[in-house]
């Protein structure tokens, strides 16, 4: 692990701090890559994994850090569906699929679509 980082509860950790070591469930599996700028969505799923403390590096993220996450997302998720065209409409369930995936990667919220 790094030097220059805190660990912090879940509770303390905000959307946007950066992971300052790979994070690990309760069974060793890799669940984040060290440098994760963390979202929201991301850190909601943590008690499912076991997680209660996070290492957070110290210094302030920086918006050239979120973009190249945000890119380096994009290009996942592009790598992973290449041999799907995202804008056909006779694949409805990869385009699904495709749609959660890039949501829950790049932090985007579910809004209640009744209200």
């Amino acid at each position: 692990m790094t030097g220059n980082y805190h660990q912090l509860t879940l509770a303390e950790v905000r959307p946007g701090m950066v992971l300052s070591d790979v994070l690990l469930d309760v069974q060793g599996h890799v669940l984040l890559p060290q440098g994760t700028v963390l979202t929201e969505a991301m850190l909601a799923l943590m008690p499912r994994h076991g997680i209660a403390v996070l290492p957070i590096v110290k210094d302030q993220v920086t918006p050239e850090m979120v973009a190249a996450t945000l890119q380096h997302h994009d290009a996942r998720i592009a790598q992973l569906f290449r041999k799907t065209d995202p804008d056909s409409s006779s694949d409805w369930a990869t385009a699904t699929l495709r749609r959660f995936v890039t949501d829950f990667r790049l932090g985007v919220e579910e809004t209640p679509e009744h209200e």
